[in-house]
């Protein structure tokens, strides 16, 4: 539950400046569990009204404890819940009235008698349409158009693989920065030739009988997946040469 700080009566404006932190420091107090949030991302999340971090005079995000802690509620509950905003937004309110809050389960809950490593392969978690257009903060018409040039494609029966949510934000936080879809159609194929190598490296752990083996070889698909993600990121840092934080 999030608790919110107080301070006594006598607090003056020192005891209320204390302890706050520059965006950076934040960015670094975050990624030890979230090792993907970005500086971009902690200003979207305030553009959306999730956190409201003070200002200096010359205009300096300064974060408090309480907003770190906010952040990083957002943070889990995208990844492990794969809320909209709109209801992260809502459930944050509640939890800081004191109210009870249940947040919805993904996919399904482990069987009597399953191994937590079958419930983990079974779990599949989705979003509607509605959620992924209220999460990414757009209308149908960009939706349709990212789905065009297949940065987006729901499954069989309509619905999003949980996935797309981050795609879906991070393609419209692109679009901000004048990067339209059409020009994100490499990264597309990319990323699919990327995921073709781990898959064939994986997929005679994937036939085999032995069923530990199967769950071995969905244990390696995260490492190399992880790998790959961490290797595209330095390829594209070393060819801009920057040295992005």
């Amino acid at each position: 539950m999030l608790q919110t700080p107080s301070g006594g009566a006598g607090s003056g404006t020192a005891a209320r400046d204390s302890g706050l932190m520059s965006i950076g420091t934040v960015l670094n107090a975050l990624r030890e569990e979230f090792p993907e949030v970005t500086i971009s991302k902690i200003r979207f999340l305030e553009s959306e009204g999730l956190i409201e971090p003070q200002r200096t005079p010359s205009g300096y995000r300064k974060f408090s404890p309480r907003d770190v802690e906010r952040l990083g509620a957002v943070l889990r509950m995208q990844r492990d819940h794969y809320l909209p905003l709109k209801v992260i937004r809502e459930h944050l309110d509640a939890m800081e009235r004191g109210e009870a809050v249940h947040l919805p389960l993904v996919g399904r809950q482990r069987g009597a008698g399953e191994e937590p490593e079958e419930a983990e392969r079974s779990t599949v978690a989705r979003i509607g349409r509605a959620e992924l257009l209220a999460a990414a903060g757009v209308d149908e018409g960009e939706l349709r158009e990212w789905e065009s040039y297949g940065l987006l494609a729901p499954l069989a029966d309509g619905v999003y693989d949980a996935e797309a949510a981050t795609v879906a934000a991070l393609v419209a936080e692109l679009g901000r920065f004048g990067i339209e879809p059409r020009h994100l159609r490499v990264m597309k194929a990319a990323a699919e030739r990327e995921a073709g190598l781990v898959d064939q490296v994986v997929a005679p752990l994937k036939r085999h009988r032995n069923p530990q083996t199967r769950v071995l070889a969905e244990t390696r698909t995260k490492e190399l997946a992880a790998l790959t993600m961490k290797l595209h990121s330095a390829l594209v840092k070393s060819a801009l040469g920057v040295r992005v934080p």
